[in-house]
């Protein structure tokens, strides 16, 4: 589970956590969370092998995207990683040369571990939808399911639940296909 540390935290108390860990700073508290197991694993590469070609590289498909695993996101005292994050190069041409992003990402996918779905889902994803992120994904290995947000005005909207055996088209990335039983492990077809 992900555990609160601190209250009242600097970036320097996250410098301090074990590399083990993931931490984050959120509305001035750290949190850490033990590194992903192999579902968790599994689906973040898998979903990184369905997006990175097309999308950041051109293969087959449109490009003009930046697409990072675990990328640090720093917004103002808030210091997230979310489990994938893209940018779209008109607004973000050059990746920074250090670790830390400060442009808002277009688009970030959370793979949900029993460890750290509730703040994921109660903590990062308002602070997402505040600092203007355009869509997110919340991916579940255990549950096989993937949902689908836009961000509007009032908060985020939710635009599909898939799951299982699916083949989905889902926007942002609606150029491609992707087949989620490869997400929960499943033998190529």
């Amino acid at each position: 589970m992900a555990a609160r540390l601190r209250e009242h935290a600097t970036y320097e108390d996250l410098l301090q956590v074990p590399d083990n860990m993931v931490a984050e700073l959120i509305d001035g508290e750290l949190f850490a969370s033990p590194r992903p197991a192999g579902a968790h694993t599994n689906a973040e590469s898998a979903l990184s092998g369905f997006l990175v070609p097309p999308f950041q590289f051109g293969h087959g498909g449109p490009g003009g995207w930046w697409i990072f695993v675990e990328p640090e996101l720093h917004f103002a005292r808030n210091v997230l990683v979310p489990d994938l994050a893209g940018w779209r190069r008109v607004r973000m041409p050059q990746f920074p040369q250090s670790h830390i992003f400060t442009i808002v990402p277009d688009w970030v996918c959370e793979v949900i571990s029993p460890s750290s779905g509730r703040l994921d889902r109660l903590k990062k994803m308002p602070i997402y939808a505040r600092e203007g992120v355009g869509h997110a994904w919340i991916v579940d290995p255990l549950q096989q399911t993937l949902e689908a947000y836009q961000v509007e005005p009032n908060g985020w909207h939710l635009i599909g639940t898939h799951g299982e055996n699916e083949v989905v088209r889902i926007a942002p990335f609606e150029e491609i296909e992707i087949q989620l039983a490869l997400l929960w492990g499943a033998p190529p077809s």
